[in-house]
């Protein structure tokens, strides 16, 4: 894996890395630095992970670090000669599936959490991407994706062939999740006022710049309402000038280690972005009992049942401040879709499904 940010995609590593079967499987976990205005996802939340870093692995393209990335890989799976090579997310999924090509690796297999087909490049970049996936799918074993909707983008842009995908949703536990109060306290947020929360990366394709505007939206409607922002990145300097006729109106937490403190705050949790793969975010906020206002794009719908467990809206301010306003002004719709958002997540999204699915994928793929 290129890096080890703070994500759906380093939640899913560690969790298989600690928990396949050690009777059957003996793992290496190899990655990156993280970029800087990124969080350290094993620094923050899981320091006793074992990762072997390799620092030219990133996320930027730089051709020298690339690579001095590929010729580190190379020894290092000479040395380990594994049976399997298991890829995730863009970069590494190149330089990995490359030397695991030339090393003659018998089992490749990748990981889509998402695509970067719409909402990160140029168009002229966006066809070399297409491009560059669907050649490397022809030399793949087999091909994950972590929803449904994601899976069908990748074939109708030509990336691989039905038979080679499995869709196998994340897997994700909760601990237990503090009381209101005394997670507001350690937040230091407002007892009584109604709690937004947004937990993610602050990219451009996040689109935390229609959530601050439609939360000046909801202010006319709720004037007391306050929009929690937990995470970082490069859009951070620019939300915070836009924010700033908000007032204390949108906090700014950066990344929290105690993620349970963030949901036990909160009343509802939103999303806005132009493209997502499953995020892990709406997966924690239903195994706490939260309701949801999310963008309705890429396998988004899989995980937020509309007007059931939250509400799928368009890619627009006064479509996400609707769905906000709705939810803040009934309390007893948000404990309704709370309720049942729990139960849908337990039942769709526990971590021995996730670790029993990618097994049976191995033992498949090892037979074949």
């Amino acid at each position: 894996m290129a890096r080890m940010n703070v994500g759906g995609p380093a939640w899913q590593v560690s969790v298989l890395t600690r928990g396949l079967d050690p009777e059957c499987y003996v793992t290496r976990l190899i990655c990156g630095e993280v970029d800087e205005a990124e969080a350290d996802y094993v620094e923050l939340r899981d320091p006793d992970l074992m990762v072997d870093r390799i620092p030219s692995l990133g996320r930027s393209v730089r051709f020298v670090d690339d690579l001095r990335s590929i010729r580190v890989l190379w020894k290092e799976i000479r040395k380990f000669r594994p049976d399997i090579i298991h890829t995730h997310t863009a970069k590494a999924g190149v330089l990995g599936r490359l030397v695991a090509v030339a090393a003659r690796v018998p089992i490749r297999v990748h990981t889509f959490h998402g695509h970067l087909l719409t909402g990160y490049f140029s168009p002229i970049k966006s066809k070399l991407v297409r491009l560059l996936e669907a050649l490397l799918a022809k030399r793949t074993t087999a091909l994950v994706a972590v929803g449904h909707q994601v899976r069908d983008d990748l074939l109708k842009a030509g990336i691989g062939r039905p038979e080679q995908y499995s869709v196998i949703a994340p897997g994700v536990t909760m601990g237990s999740v503090p009381e209101r109060r005394r997670s507001r306290e350690e937040l230091d947020l407002p007892a009584d006022s109604p709690v937004i929360l947004f937990v993610g990366r602050l990219e451009p394709v996040k689109r935390p710049d229609r959530l601050v505007q439609a939360m000046s939206i909801v202010l006319e409607e709720v004037p007391d309402a306050v929009l929690v922002v937990a995470g970082g990145g490069a859009e951070l300097k620019d939300l915070s000038i836009l924010a700033k006729p908000l007032g204390t109106a949108v906090r700014f937490l950066g990344w929290c280690a105690e993620v349970s403190l963030l949901y036990g705050s909160a009343d509802v949790v939103v999303i806005s972005s132009d493209n997502e793969g499953m995020p892990v975010t709406l997966i924690e906020a239903a195994l706490a009992g939260l309701p949801v206002v999310a963008t309705d794009v890429g396998s988004v719908s899989e995980v937020v049942v509309d007007e059931v467990t939250g509400f799928l809206v368009e890619q627009s301010v006064e479509a996400v401040a609707s769905g906000l306003i709705r939810l803040l002004k009934d309390d007893n719709l948000r404990a309704r879709m709370g309720s049942e958002a729990s139960r849908w997540a337990v039942q769709q999204f526990g971590v021995d499904r996730l670790i029993r699915e990618h097994e049976e994928l191995y033992e498949r793929s090892l037979r074949a």
